[in-house]
């Protein structure tokens, strides 16, 4: 395959204080506990890293933050997505210049809603300017418009760093014609931690999660289970993992997984405005949830 990242990738939470200032400290030991629980990589400045709060000094201060914490134990992706190309770009140089970044993960453009053809321009540009693998991040509930499979097949063809594709659509069908149409070493995660038991059992390789925070080995046991024909395995433990899954995004996340991260005593449920953490009785209910997880 083309990317090396792994099969379990983790979309790290950025733990701050109540002051809403980026804790470097607990960034640092969270990445470290990560990469011994089964994160194969480890995502920094994601969507469930409030990338959309964070200023760019910030962003390259946590790469370098997680990189020294990871020590080799894990590789580390970076998000450097945007609505505007030029900035990406940019934003990508930046990044290179720091020399820590093993990949990047890049969302279709938001809110300005291309047409297909501006999707493969945008991903063709970034291609083009960067020598770094290059993760394409599909999901249309946030972007309002979805990538389809000759699109990526089209991009996957043309550019040997565009390595892979998050998937954050529970159409199927999409994953099927993109095992048909991409090359054979084409990368296809799961972005949905609820929806990577069926996405590899026809073709997925694996998944970019926020449930990992909490339950890396497991799922890389049930991806791992699946793949070595441990079918009974892998699904008994994707529906005894199932309502975790659900229930970590009854409220915006990284707002649940914030909360449950606190009670596991690793972080605060500090976010940054717009989000803010959960009740009391919201965070009973998920308690409740994570508690009855029989292992």
């Amino acid at each position: 395959m083309r990317s090396n990242l792994g099969e379990v990738i983790t979309a790290m939470v950025t733990p701050m204080d109540e002051k809403g200032n980026v804790d470097y400290e607990a960034l640092e030991k969270l990445a470290a506990y990560l990469a011994e629980n089964g994160s194969d990589s480890i995502l920094v400045c994601g969507t469930t890293g409030e990338s959309p709060t964070l200023s760019n000094a910030e962003k390259l201060e946590i790469l370098s933050s997680v990189k020294r914490a990871v020590n080799d134990k894990a590789k580390v992706v970076m998000g450097a997505g945007s609505n505007s190309t030029d900035a990406t770009i940019k934003f990508i140089k930046d990044v290179e210049r720091e020399e820590l970044a093993d990949a990047l993960l890049t969302v279709v453009p938001y809110y300005n809603k291309p047409s297909q053809e501006g999707m493969y321009a945008h991903f063709a540009a970034i291609a083009k300017e960067t020598n770094l693998p290059v993760v394409m991040y599909n999901i249309p509930s946030r972007t309002g418009v979805n990538m389809l499979p000759d699109t990526v097949a089209r991009l996957a063809g043309e550019f040997e760093n565009i390595v892979a594709l998050k998937q954050s659509c529970a159409d199927m069908d999409m994953i099927s014609e993109l095992k048909i149409k991409c090359p054979k070493d084409f990368v296809i995660y799961s972005g949905d931690d609820s929806l990577t038991l069926p996405m590899i059992s026809i073709g997925a390789d694996g998944v970019i999660s926020v449930a990992s925070h909490l339950f890396g080995k497991e799922i890389k046991s049930m991806i791992r289970n699946f793949k070595t024909g441990e079918i009974v395995a892998a699904k008994n433990m994707h529906i005894t993992l199932y309502p975790i899954f659900k229930k970590l995004f009854f409220a915006p996340n990284p707002v649940p997984v914030k909360a449950l991260l606190e009670y596991a005593g690793l972080i605060t449920d500090a976010v940054r405005l717009p989000l803010v953490a959960l009740g009391d009785k919201e965070k009973e209910q998920l308690i409740s949830v994570y508690k009855s997880i029989t292992l």
